[in-house]
Formats: C-alpha cells, structure tokens, sequence
C-alpha cells in the first residue's frame, strides 16, 4: 500500500465522510450502503439455500417458512417509531439510515411474494434479470451518494502523487 497504509486510508475516508458529506447526504449514503449490501448478501444466501450448498437454511416457526420481508417490515417499523417519537439526534443517527436501507432491501427482494407471484418469482429468467437490475440500481445510487467522498480521496492522492 502508499505511504497512508491502512488506518491512514480508514482515517482519511472518516474525515471526507464529515467534512464532504451534511447530515442529509451522510443519511442518503448510509441508507444506499445498507440497501446495497443487505441485498446482495441475502441474494448469495438465497441461491445457496435454492441450491442445498453451505450452512444457511429456511427460517420456519411451527412449521411455516418466515419470509426475510417480514424482518424488513419488522425494521422499518422500528425506524418509523424513531421517526416519529426520537429525537433528532436519533434520527440522525448512522444506524437509523442503515436500517432503512437494510430493511428497504428485505422487503424489495420479495417484492414478488408479496404481489403473490408465487414461484414465478423463482422462475430463472426474471429471477435473474431482477437481480441484476436491482444490483445494479443498489451499486449506482451507492457510488452517487459517495461521490463527494470519493472526489476528495482521488483528488487528494493525486495531490500527495506530484509532492
């Protein structure tokens, strides 16, 4: 790595975040991290649960399956409780915004099920053309809502690059 090494690069990256980022922004970019992360993460477990590979299972009580929307809905409901009745220092609070985006991608993953598509909703062609276009939306709105972030730490390596 450069001269920074690791923690160098980690402390940099904090202080773009505070000082390229306001309150709003910092939201909006916690928020699509959350998105994009939780629905890729439930993506790979999903196939490898469809494909019997790895440790992951089905999640049932009493014998019925409990769908991840339900612990999306469960989290937005939690983060609307913070909306209405926490202060603003809660609502502003990073892990408000990842939670809105985590629980965004539980529920968008399923969106199927819950129009009652059944297992079309499986079906390789759209499974897999919705997985992309998702993803693909996830990755684009994270990248924007960093672009200020990511302007600084490129001008400022190609800064320290001519010193």
């Amino acid at each position: 790595m450069d001269r920074l090494g690791i923690g160098g690069l980690n402390e940099e990256i904090h202080t773009a975040y505070l000082e390229e980022l306001g309150p709003a922004e910092r939201s909006a970019l916690m928020s699509w991290t959350g998105f994009s992360t939780t629905f890729a993460t439930v993506r790979a477990i999903t196939y490898s649960i469809r494909s019997g590979k790895g440790p992951f299972h089905n999640v049932s009580a009493g014998g019925t399956h409990l769908h991840h929307y339900l612990w999306g809905i469960a989290l937005l409901g939690g983060v609307g409780a913070v909306a209405v009745h926490g202060t603003e220092e809660n609502r502003r609070h990073p892990a408000v915004a990842l939670g809105y985006g985590t629980g965004v991608a539980l529920i968008v993953d399923e969106f199927a099920l819950l129009l009652d598509l059944k297992d079309v909703y499986w079906a390789k062609q759209g499974r897999v053309s919705v997985d992309v276009g998702v993803g693909i939306v996830a990755a684009g709105g994270t990248i924007l809502a960093a672009l200020p972030i990511l302007q600084r730490l490129v001008g400022s390596r190609r800064s320290r690059g001519r010193g």
